[in-house]
């Protein structure tokens, strides 16, 4: 097969990135269609990306890039529908719910899959990264446009021969908002310190009931992008608030990412900006219990990685949470989200007892060698239909 693959833009690597990578590694071949990029964000990943075959749209000589991205949404699938991509026997999207890809140019024969992270969170009411588009200043023009997007969202919607969603709650938004079904593929979750989650495993401690032993760890943590939507505000409130010491990593995103930053401060706080590889890893397994707190969450890929180290998660329970966590196995839920209420989720944490093992059996099953295994099944599949060989 003559494969492509499309993703909204290139720039700080996340969720939706790695589902790229690993895409990527499927079809190494296959050239990446995408609004513009930015490499000064790419950071470890930088070496691996500037291999690959990227190919730009015009959006990438728009000003004031890339301080500007929310606000040039609307000129989105514009960007995607000047690449043609017919003669590709297949074309692998992979929509982050920022901009619209699924408007690519494809021939007769093209069979277009797309892998959805959720449908744009901003026009259908879930908390998004930004406030900027809601400001009073802003309100009026953005009800247009996102009125204009809907509809533009909608029929791109029909364009894919498949939907994947990342996840039942995203499965279910796809159903509810373009009335399509879609099959469920869970992101990859991948760890590469292997080495050094087992060199951890005997010097970092927790109450586990498997080996019927105590220890203490002295710490919460959140390993996170800074953004509005993980509500990183609420856990410094109720770590200064209830006295418990909370450490708080990664990369503050935009102006907004920067003023959350600035307040993680107090006795009982820790910010440690962004950590390496080696420095999450300990940080993750070192901790008491990962605190996930976003709103609406589309699957919850954060509260998967702590559980590769045995650690435990606070959830707030909604969204894609309720898949990544099992109840009072790998974690538990909270229905409050207050500093109230995530100060009562743990207290009642602090009473119960965690199976290690158990917690890291449900971490793999979110493997990147589990993902390309279904995503080729779900190919197959519609190959079979369509008659690609």
């Amino acid at each position: 097969m003559n494969v492509a693959l499309v993703h909204d833009y290139l720039k700080e690597p996340g969720g939706a990135e790695a589902v790229l990578i690993a895409l990527k590694e499927i079809w190494p071949e296959a050239p990446v269609y995408t609004a513009y990029k930015f490499p000064r964000f790419w950071g470890r990943y930088k070496t691996m990306l500037d291999k690959w075959v990227i190919h730009e749209s015009w959006g990438k000589y728009l000003p004031f890039l890339p301080k500007l991205l929310s606000h040039y949404t609307i000129l989105s699938p514009l960007f995607f529908e000047s690449f043609d991509l017919t003669k590709y026997d297949l074309v692998v999207v992979s929509a982050a719910g920022g901009y619209f890809p699924n408007a690519v140019k494809i021939g007769p024969k093209t069979k277009l899959v797309t892998y959805c992270h959720t449908p744009p969170r901003f026009l259908y009411g879930y908390d998004t990264a930004t406030k900027e588009r809601f400001k009073w200043y802003w309100r009026p023009v953005s009800e247009i446009a996102n009125h204009i997007l809907r509809m533009v969202d909608f029929k791109l919607a029909q364009r894919p021969h498949l939907f994947i969603a990342n996840s039942k709650n995203v499965r279910n938004r796809i159903r509810k908002f373009y009335r399509r079904e879609a099959e469920v593929v869970y992101p990859p979750i991948e760890i590469q310190n292997s080495k050094n989650k087992n060199q951890i495993k005997n010097k970092q401690s927790l109450r586990y009931a498997n080996k019927n032993q105590i220890f203490k760890r002295d710490y919460f943590v959140i390993v996170s992008r800074i953004i509005g939507s993980k509500n990183i505000e609420l856990a410094v409130e109720a770590a200064n608030q209830f006295k418990f010491k909370l450490k708080i990593a990664g990369r503050p995103i935009g102006k907004g990412g920067d003023e959350i930053a600035a307040k993680i401060r107090g006795k009982y706080t820790e910010y440690l900006g962004e950590v390496s590889e080696d420095g999450k890893a300990n940080l993750l397994a070192g901790a008491k219990a990962f605190l996930a707190l976003e709103k609406d969450a589309d699957f919850g890929m954060t509260a998967v990685e702590p559980q590769v180290y045995g650690t435990p998660v606070i959830a707030f329970r909604n969204g894609g949470y309720l898949e990544a966590v099992e109840k009072n196995k790998t974690g538990i839920f909270f229905d409050e989200l207050t500093p109230k209420g995530l100060w009562s989720a743990i207290g009642q944490f602090n009473k119960m007892k965690w199976n290690r093992k158990l917690i890291q059996n449900n971490a793999a099953k979110f493997s990147k060698e589990r993902f390309i295994r279904e995503i080729l099944i779900q190919i197959n599949n519609i190959n079979k239909h369509a008659g690609i060989a």
